[in-house]
């Protein structure tokens, strides 16, 4: 079994494995059904285990003696209403999960003899399923910032917003890294004030956890143990106080943003944080694992393209992103 690189202790997968693994719509749906519902097939509407299959409907080969009702594996999930054959997806989600700085969506639609639109919908709806409910970390925990966004020196003169350098016209991250387990948590958020900063240590660190910030005013009177480093005055380590694994975390993102996407809008981007706080928390993990946790993540959630691009007003000079 190859070795994936920088993990040797985890089993990856070869393209000619996966391919392998994959040869057509029929094997690639098992493996849905299989790491979907590790312990027997359940009726995504009332959650029996009173389930016939049956050959009566192309699409929905199951019927929950239950509640009568027909499906598939696709159903009450990101591929609920997908044309897309299993295979392709199966491919799409290997991709997502193996590339560490994303796959962009002009490579999906080259990659899977799709439109560049329906690689997009693929993508966003896949980051979906990398949204999972964050755990409280018990810490030690490095806690952090960033902004992500084009420079204003790199825009059109129509776009540059002549309101300063730095943060201007860029969208703020919170993250927050926990040393023992090298699990990551990250958000979107409006501002970087106390109220929202604090609150967001409050809430993902146990009472009584270390926390260790750079020396943003926003983080004094925090309620958990707390030391900072004085990034004003180029320090970076002192002891064990640093915020260095969580700027690990966003160079990655924005080695992302610059070399695979070029551009995450505001309106989309805690679905690309999402994804790479995602692959980063399932790292260590062996791939075939890495692409069930993804189905598994999927179950419960829905994003249609009219709610993906929302309302003409929200879109970009009235088209689609093109990310």
């Amino acid at each position: 079994m190859p070795q994936a690189p920088g993990k040797s202790n985890r089993s990856g997968i070869s393209l000619l494995e996966l391919f392998e693994m994959f040869p057509d719509d029929e094997t690639a749906e098992r493996w849905f059904v299989e790491s979907r519902w590790p312990d027997g097939i359940r009726c995504p509407f009332c959650d029996s285990d009173d389930i016939n299959e049956t050959g009566s409907h192309p699409t929905q080969p199951y019927r929950c003696r239950s509640c009568r009702k027909q499906f598939s594996v696709k159903v009450n999930s990101v591929m609920h209403g997908s044309k897309l054959g299993y295979r392709k997806w199966a491919i799409a989600i290997y991709q997502i999960t193996t590339s560490l700085k994303g796959v962009s969506s002009m490579k999906l639609h080259r990659d899977l003899n799709v439109t560049q639109k329906t690689a997009w919908h693929l993508l966003h709806r896949i980051r979906e399923a990398y949204k999972l409910d964050a755990p409280v970390f018990e810490g030690p925990v490095e806690v952090d910032e960033t902004y992500v966004g084009g420079r204003e020196s790199n825009k059109h003169e129509a776009d540059k917003l002549h309101a300063g350098r730095g943060a201007v016209g860029k969208t703020a991250v919170v993250g927050m890294k926990d040393r023992p387990t090298n699990q990551v948590n990250a958000q979107v958020v409006e501002r970087v004030n106390k109220q929202t900063l604090q609150g967001l240590v409050h809430k993902w660190t146990a009472a009584g956890a270390m926390v260790y910030t750079d020396d943003a005013r926003a983080y004094v009177g925090i309620h958990r143990a707390h030391e900072a480093v004085r990034h004003s005055v180029n320090e970076y380590v002192r002891g064990m106080a640093s915020t260095n694994g969580m700027e690990s975390f966003w160079s990655l993102l924005k080695r992302g943003y610059i070399g695979i996407y070029h551009q995450m809008s505001p309106k989309h981007l805690h679905r690309y944080v999402a994804e790479f706080e995602g692959r980063h928390n399932s790292r260590p993990r062996d791939t075939r694992v890495q692409m069930a946790s993804v189905v598994r993540g999927a179950v419960g959630k829905r994003l249609r393209y009219a709610d993906l691009i929302g309302p003409a007003w929200t879109r970009l000079n009235g088209q689609m992103e093109m990310i």
